[in-house]
């Protein structure tokens, strides 16, 4: 079933839409959308920020006994709105609060600082450009926080080591942040493309079972009614109505895979039809008389609902086996039996092998290619490895092929879960 993966910027509000562009890429072939495409986090983001730094600001003047200038307020509330497009114009907005604060300490003398709005916006160039981008970026903003004047050697040399600190905190914080989101988002698709193998298989082998034993039931009747539509009218009657049944069921099986592909394309106007289950086994066993494999089938123990996933497992094994009998042993009597434990559930298919009893015990084994070969053995046991149960295929010691497979179902009301979610 095809599964689509979310954009991370569709999926977060904060710092996530930079997985779309590509972690660590130059920035070629980046999507241009609006400048302004902001988010409401990033807009308390920039609120943050701004009121940081007023209170930074205001804070500074009142200790160097400075007072306020409605100039650099209004600088410093000015670098908020830059920070709104800081999502899809990461570097010009780094650019321009570089600026104004350049702006800022040239026009009005204040101590060493480095602003909120330069963290903000050096972080998101971190996470959201390459890492030769981000160098220069780092490279390029120690010298233009220290654009100012009036300041003695001293307070150069710690407003630079200061600044040179925040650039390189800044500046490693995104890159973890970055690295983690990009493991996270390997880590997702890996789950995704699991996903959609584990969906495969199981459609391929519902594909299989159905057409292994719809074909082939097909093709025998076909066949049968060819042989007797001369002399034997009624039979050949029934094999055609047993024909078309057969197809018909192949046919809505075949329609509900591919409404599982279909999926998500438009809403579906008829709800599917339930999947088989054991109580579905009798026309099976019908079928696979009527195709000329005589067929015994019996019941032990009480009778009871079974969880779906288990009634469907049970009904594939017991599909696969005869189908398999009819191909590889033509003619030979199969049994089918049908256990009921307290706690789970046994279901046993053996045949007599190609030419009965009689041939089989000179010729043991010869019915079937190997225990292991083949998709059908595979699904059968790929089917019950999910419901936890154990499968055994092989020759018997007499001749002919036994199948059997036991399931736990200790929830008399079916409602255990799938296991596959």
């Amino acid at each position: 079933m095809p599964i689509r993966i979310q954009d991370r910027a569709e999926e977060t509000g904060g710092g996530g839409a930079g997985v779309a562009g590509g972690f660590g890429e130059s920035g070629r072939g980046k999507a241009r959308g609006p400048v302004f495409d902001w988010s409401r986090n990033d807009a308390l983001v920039a609120i943050g920020a701004a009121v940081n730094d007023l209170i930074g600001y205001s804070l500074g003047a009142a200790d160097d006994g400075r007072p306020l200038s409605v100039w650099a307020l209004v600088l410093v509330v000015l670098a908020a709105p830059c920070l709104l497009a800081r999502r899809t114009r990461p570097v010009t907005v780094l650019c321009a609060v570089l600026a104004l604060g350049a702006a800022l300490n040239l026009t009005t003398p204040q101590g060493p600082h480095f602003s909120a709005a330069y963290m903000v916006a050096l972080y998101t160039v971190t996470r959201l450009r390459s890492t030769a981008v981000t160098a220069a970026a780092a490279v390029a903003t120690v010298p233009v926080t220290m654009i100012s004047g009036g300041y003695g050697d001293s307070s150069v040399l710690t407003g630079l080591l200061g600044n040179t600190v925040a650039v390189v905190l800044v500046v490693g914080t995104g890159l973890v942040v970055r690295h983690w989101q990009q493991e996270a988002e390997a880590r997702r698709t890996l789950l995704a493309d699991r996903a959609v193998a584990e969906e495969r298989r199981r459609i391929a082998r519902e594909l299989h079972d159905i057409v292994a034993h719809h074909i082939t039931t097909m093709q025998l009747m076909a066949g049968g009614a060819r042989a007797n539509l001369a002399h034997d009218p009624g039979a050949a009657r029934e094999a055609l109505v047993t024909l078309e049944d057969s197809g018909r069921m192949a046919l809505r099986e075949m329609r509900q895979l591919l409404d599982v592909l279909r999926a998500g394309e438009e809403p579906e106007q008829v709800p599917p039809a339930p999947q088989p289950g054991t109580g579905d086994l009798g026309r099976i066993i019908t079928e696979s008389r009527l195709a000329g494999t005589p067929t015994e089938f019996t019941v032990r123990g009480t009778a009871r609902p079974l969880p779906p996933t288990v009634g469907l497992t049970v009904f594939r094994i017991v599909q696969e086996a005869l189908t398999n009998a009819r191909k590889h042993a033509v003619g030979a009597r199969a049994h089918v039996r049908l256990t009921y434990g307290p706690d789970g559930v046994e279901v046993e298919i053996r045949d007599e092998g190609a030419g009965g009893a009689r041939a089989g015990a000179s010729r043991p084994g010869a019915s079937r290619p190997g225990a292991g070969s083949g998709y059908g053995l595979i699904g059968m046991r790929e089917r019950v490895a999910l419901q936890g149960g154990t499968l055994e295929a092989g020759s018997c010691d007499g001749g002919g092929f036994r199948v059997a497979a036991r399931l736990p179902a200790g929830d008399p009301g079916g409602q255990r879960e799938d296991r596959r979610g």
